[in-house]
């Protein structure tokens, strides 16, 4: 099991989530924005407003997440 943080994730904060795969900690960090989002966290609202500004050029994106696959695979178990 590999852990990464909302931070490492691209989000706002310390969280730490723990998975086997990418995908899931992947969805783990989305649930978690989600969560934020209706709570109106200032902090997360800003990472999620700077993920949707990187969305707009999808090679960017393909981009960025797959460097964040990359450090996931890097990670120690």
């Amino acid at each position: 099991m590999k852990t990464m943080t909302g931070k490492q994730l691209g989000g706002a904060c310390k969280k730490e989530f723990h998975a086997n795969s990418f995908e899931e900690i992947a969805e783990m960090s989305k649930k978690h924005g989600m969560e934020m989002f209706q709570l109106k966290d200032k902090d997360h609202l800003k990472a999620m407003d700077d993920m949707q500004q990187l969305m707009k050029t999808p090679e960017a994106m393909k981009e960025w997440f797959e460097n964040k696959r990359r450090e996931f695979n890097e990670l120690s178990d």
